[in-house]
């Protein structure tokens, strides 16, 4: 949403400026001095500047509602601009723009990223996280610093040596190149131009801190892996992997796919799918994602929770800076350790064009599950943690993407559409902006093709169809094949079949194609409706056609004869 939108929204009442602050835009009113107005946003600048940037907005009142929430502000512009660069270190060099809205000057001060740590003269630096401003530890500090800097922790030496790495860990590095990787070329090569091509060892052949990671025995533990026959239970098989990482990985993904069942769906055209309880590609992906992206430096583990009803995967460290759960899907990719991402990439075990988390996303929405839930857990050893929802998968969820056009099947906007018109029974561009991570223009477009395509997902409400961004509604052909999956589409039993009786009495009759008119349902699930019917002998078949949607049902002899 632009900032204009979001001023008219505090202006009208529908919301708060301190409920309209977000990761990326602040709110400041003047405080008493000019000087300690420009400290406060001096401090809110840094605070932006060692995330992923923002904008300040000065003169609005954070606590404010409607007209009374704006105080505006007579600062100048080029004053505070020329302060924050004079109390920051290293400087910080602002945008202030001056903005006229509703008889009130604001400004609205422009912090991009930083190009390294950043704090204001004598203090602690800060981070945004949500609406707030964290102090930065010694290790967050540091680990900032390498990131903004470009300094590779895992291109530096270790004191690993190419003799340590046990043989069969080169047979599984040159296994997992041959199947698929992208050092096919390279995997008879000798160890050490193994290595070297896949940038694992230092100038002089030792191995680096990556080729130490993944290759090389040690006491260090790596990953720990525990399962339970319940959420809450005890653990019923635990194992933990200290180093190398690659052997790790490989047996972790070995562990967890043989405790995931499958459960078998059989689609219209009478091919029959296993659906796995969690799917392994996204499971695969989340694992990958954490050995890639987790903090090696703090010595902890990657940590695998799993059971039935949840499965939970934790990398040490939070997110690489400027990424965060709101932007995690549309971020171009950000290795922690490139040098350590480089060589996963090679063998084929992490992505390259950042898709890994849009792979997690639709493999669950196919599924008719949730999707997953990123989130960064702060606290002495910060975390980040990757939780999947399990139970059954949903048969008509997944029989629904199964019949979408192919290139629509691997569209993570349209299934994440798709998700939330689930569970609502309308959307716009602006709602969807949050879930889809994209500006509400580039939503609109989707929307657009989605309503306007050969055969539509999605339509405009007639209330709103003359909009510039419309609300849209699934369109009955595509009720009708959700059905169940939809959380206002279910009724109960006992309403469907009182509607059924009264058009029996009314019409003496029935067949399938009525009741795909009357609850929006689709041909299969009609026919298990009447079979259902039929078998409680409330209908019976009163057409000489045995198959067919033209068949007539008519009451049976547990008919009721009369209505109540």
């Amino acid at each position: 949403m632009s900032l204009r939108a979001v001023l008219t929204d505090i202006w009208s009442g529908v919301l708060t400026a301190d409920s309209a602050e977000t990761e990326v835009l602040d709110f400041k009113r003047e405080q008493r001095s000019i000087r300690d107005t420009q400290i406060d946003i001096a401090d809110a600048a840094v605070c932006f500047a060692n995330g992923a940037g923002g904008a300040v907005v000065v003169g609005v009142e954070d606590k404010g509602v409607g007209p009374a929430a704006f105080s505006g502000t007579n600062l100048d512009a080029g004053a505070l601009r020329r302060k924050i660069y004079d109390v920051t270190e290293p400087p910080l060099d602002v945008q202030v723009e001056e903005i006229e809205f509703e008889g009130h000057r604001l400004l609205a001060v422009q912090v991009r990223e930083g190009l390294d740590v950043h704090l204001r003269h004598g203090r602690t630096p800060t981070r945004r996280s949500l609406t707030d401003c964290l102090p930065l530890g010694p290790a967050e500090i540091s680990r900032l610093h390498d990131e903004r800097t470009g300094k590779d922790w895992s291109a530096g030496p270790s004191a690993a040596a190419l003799d340590d790495v046990l043989p069969e860990t080169m047979v599984q590095l040159r296994g997992l190149l041959r199947q698929g990787g992208r050092g096919t070329s390279i995997a008879d090569r000798s160890d050490a131009d193994l290595c070297a091509s896949l940038g694992l060892t230092s100038s002089d052949g030792v191995l680096n801190r990556a080729g130490e990671l993944l290759l090389s025995p040690g006491d260090d533990e790596v990953v720990v892996y525990q399962y339970r026959t319940r959420a809450g239970g005890e653990v019923s098989y635990g194992r933990r992997w200290t180093r190398p990482l690659l052997t790790a990985f490989l047996e972790t993904m070995a562990v967890a796919e043989a405790r995931i069942g499958t459960t078998p769906v059989s689609l219209s055209n009478g091919q029959q799918l296993q659906i796995q309880d969690y799917p392994v590609i996204a499971v695969r992906e989340a694992v990958a994602n954490a050995v890639m992206h987790g903090d090696h430096r703090t010595g902890q583990p990657v940590s695998i929770e799993h059971s039935p009803q949840m499965l939970e995967v934790r990398s040490p460290g939070p997110l690489v800076t400027g990424i965060s759960p709101a932007n995690i899907l549309t971020h171009p990719p950000k290795p922690r350790f490139p040098a350590l991402a480089e060589a996963l990439r090679s063998m084929g075990l992490a992505e390259k064009w950042g898709q890994g988390v849009d792979r997690m996303f639709r493999e669950m929405i196919r599924t008719g599950r949730d999707t997953p839930r990123v989130a960064v857990l702060e606290g002495q050893e910060p975390e980040t943690s990757v939780r999947f929802a399990g139970g059954p998968p949903n048969s008509r969820v997944t029989r629904f993407v199964s019949s979408l056009p192919y290139e629509l099947q691997d569209d993570t906007d349209v299934l994440l559409i798709v998700s939330v018109l689930m569970d609502k029974r309308s959307v716009s561009a602006t709602s969807l902006a949050s879930v889809v991570q994209r500006e509400p223009d580039a939503v609109q477009l989707v929307l657009h093709g989605l309503a306007t395509a050969d055969e539509p997902l999605i339509e405009a409400t007639p209330r709103t169809a003359r909009r510039a961004r419309p609300d849209y509604r699934l369109t009955g052909t595509s009720i009708a094949a959700l059905g169940s999956a939809l959380a206002y589409q279910a009724r109960p039993r006992a309403d469907r079949d009182r509607k059924v009786m009264a058009h029996v009495r009314e019409y003496g009759w029935i067949n399938n194609g009525t009741l795909q008119r009357m609850f929006d349902l689709d041909v299969q699930a009609a026919s298990e409706y009447l079979k259902g019917l039929v078998g409680r002998e409330v209908l019976v078949r009163t057409s000489e056609q045995t198959r067919g949607t033209a068949v007539r049902y008519g009451p049976g002899a547990s008919f009721p004869r009369t209505g109540r």
